[in-house]
């Protein structure tokens, strides 16, 4: 499939071979580029679940910070002080200061998807994000990881209800069908992709003082 850039070589090529070719014969029209390729839809899953999921928010108070070293000391609404670095993900932490709220949210999930036989392949494959505050806003930030391990299924006990998987380095494991019933909908050869997600998100609020302040204007 050409680019844009390579289309416009092509044609800058082509003009100057007919321009070479007109003091003999008429040259043949430049061939049309070829039509792009369209991208592979993702494959589609048999089975679909999101085992667990959690997600606990807290809010706590600034009670120190060290802006060159990056760590912020945090009081939890139970009085116990905890000291984290706080990432380069955090563009605007030199707005933080001693008495503002921060709000700490914790996602994690597991899902698992099952694919039909020659669909995906045994592996691992990591992906991350990061997403931060604009520049004058509120410091704020936020990554997330998802990790998927793709196994295959080398063998079916409908009586016992347990399936054993054959896993990225070669290894097998048995494991225990929560529904039987599901078993009906898959077979040796096929594949599970079992993800693994969490995220932190970390988001400065106005200050119990500034806020009054703000109010009074």
């Amino acid at each position: 499939m050409l680019t844009r850039t390579n289309l416009i070589l092509a044609t800058l090529v082509a003009l100057a071979l007919a321009a070479c070719a007109s003091k003999h014969e008429a040259a043949p029209p430049p061939p049309a580029p070829s039509p792009p390729v369209a991208a592979a839809p993702a494959p589609t899953p048999v089975l679909s679940k999101t085992v667990a999921q959690n997600s606990a928010t807290m809010t706590a108070t600034v009670v120190g910070i060290d802006q060159k070293k990056r760590m912020v000391t945090l009081k939890g609404p139970d009085g116990k002080t905890t000291t984290i670095h706080v990432g380069d993900e955090v563009k605007n932490l030199s707005q933080v200061k001693k008495g503002d709220q921060v709000v700490v949210t914790y996602y994690e999930s597991l899902a698992y998807n099952v694919f039909k036989k020659g669909v995906v392949k045994r592996g691992v494959t990591v992906s991350e994000g990061v997403g931060t505050a604009e520049p004058g806003e509120m410091p704020a930030g936020i990554g997330a990881r998802a990790v998927t391990v793709t196994a295959k299924i080398t063998a079916i006990d409908k009586q016992s209800n347990t399936v054993t998987l054959k896993g990225p380095q070669g290894n097998l494991k048995t494991v225990k069908v929560q529904d039987p019933s599901k078993l009906d909908l898959v077979h040796v050869g096929d594949h599970v992709s079992i993800t693994y997600t969490e995220a932190l998100a970390i988001a400065v609020e106005e200050s119990p003082t500034t806020a009054k302040a703000s109010k009074k204007k």
